[in-house]
Formats: C-alpha cells, structure tokens, sequence
C-alpha cells in the first residue's frame, strides 16, 4: 500500500488531502497539533508542533519513509508595512518555510524513485498587499521547491507547490486577517477544499511523474486579473 505524509491534516486543505487519500487506497500518517481520530486503519495521527524542528524530527525517526510527503500546515497573518511585527513572521517563516524544509530534508535521502514532493503555496506568493509576511514565506517556499525539483529530478522523484487561491477553510476567517480581508474569485465562490486536494492527488499519480519544480494555480481565475 502507497504511504503519505501530511502535515495540517485536522482541518482544511490538510484534512481534505487525508481524506482523498484515503478514499484513493493510500495509507496516511497526518501530522497536526491537534490528534485527529479516523474510523480506519489506513489513517495515523501523530500530535506534533511541526514549527519546533526538534519535536518534528522526533516523530520523522519514528515514521516509515513515505512515497509521498505533502506539507499542507499553515496560518494567515495580515499586516500593512508600518504595523508588521517580528514574532508574527518569524511564527509564519517557522511554520510555512523551516518546517516544509526539515520534512522534506528528512524524508528527501530515503524517498525511492517515484516519490513526490508537494507544498501548498499561495496564488498571491507574488505578492499581495498587506500580506507581506505571508506571502515572503509562500514566496519562499517556491524557491526551494524549484530548488529541489533540480536536485531530485535524476532520481525520479518530483517536487511542485500547489498554489490556492480564496479557499473555503478555518483560516479563510482567522483572526488576524482583518486588513486584508480575502476575496472572492472571479468564478463567483471560493475554492473547495477537495478541489485543492484533487490537484494534489493528481501530482501523487504516474500521470503527473513528467511535472516537476512547478507552482500551479487553483485560484477561479484570480490571477488572470
């Protein structure tokens, strides 16, 4: 049975991408700060702060080497230049950049030819206004991942970010997003959940072994403005 990893998996994105990869016949390890109980045997649950690298390292070691491993874990903060302050983006940085970096490091040496690689991102990692902490880290991310689609490709294994546009989820409405509040896309409703989770089942498949180092956009046509 295929093995995947995923970080953020007790809501959203996160939870989404668990749940079809289930329902696709993989065995899932979810990574998340809250437990989360599944009624099958195919599904893990390992309580971990993925933001403290010594606390995620510890449950990597004790985490059979996946086929795929997806970093899904992440917030939202907004703030204009003027009112950003330092442990807001140094919690951002930890959670979206450091952690998508040990996760992968980690598992990138054992992973086998046929392995995948897959980050969310964010349509506006090219920048948006008033989210300028939240994008550097989603900005970031697509570097290292192009970075390490270069390393990887010899050995048959891809690495691509997935980049949602305004999607349906907890974080949609956390606190902290009041400046910059989302918008809705073009196509006139947001992003499902297992819309994001689709593309990312389809980055996991035999179909998809040919893309790598890309960061594609699931935004309802947000980016075409």
């Amino acid at each position: 049975m295929r093995h995947a990893v995923v970080t953020g998996a007790s809501s959203g994105i996160g939870e989404a991408i668990v749940n079809r990869l289930l329902a696709e016949g993989w065995q899932v390890t979810g990574l998340s700060r809250r437990s989360v109980s599944l009624d099958t045997p195919a599904f893990t649950s390992v309580s971990v702060d993925i933001s403290d690298p010594e606390a995620l390292n510890r449950a990597l070691r004790a985490i059979a080497t996946p086929q795929a491993a997806i970093h899904a874990a992440g917030m939202m903060a907004a703030a204009p230049l003027g009112q950003l302050e330092g442990d807001v983006g140094l919690s951002l940085w930890r959670l979206h950049v450091q952690a998508c970096e040990n996760l992968f490091n980690y598992f990138a040496p054992r992973m086998a030819s046929g392995g995948r690689f897959v980050a969310i991102g964010s349509r506006t990692s090219r920048g948006a206004a008033g989210r300028s902490q939240y994008v550097a880290t989603k900005a970031a991310m697509v570097g290292m991942i192009r970075s390490w689609a270069a390393e990887l490709a010899p050995r048959g294994i891809t690495a691509n970010i997935v980049a949602p546009g305004a999607t349906q989820t907890p974080m949609l409405i956390a606190p902290g997003r009041e400046t910059s509040p989302p918008k809705c896309p073009p196509i006139g409703r947001m992003i499902e959940p297992k819309e994001v989770a689709g593309l990312v089942n389809f980055l996991l498949s035999d179909e998809a072994a040919a893309i790598t180092g890309q960061e594609i956009a699931i935004c309802g046509g947000a980016s075409l403005s």
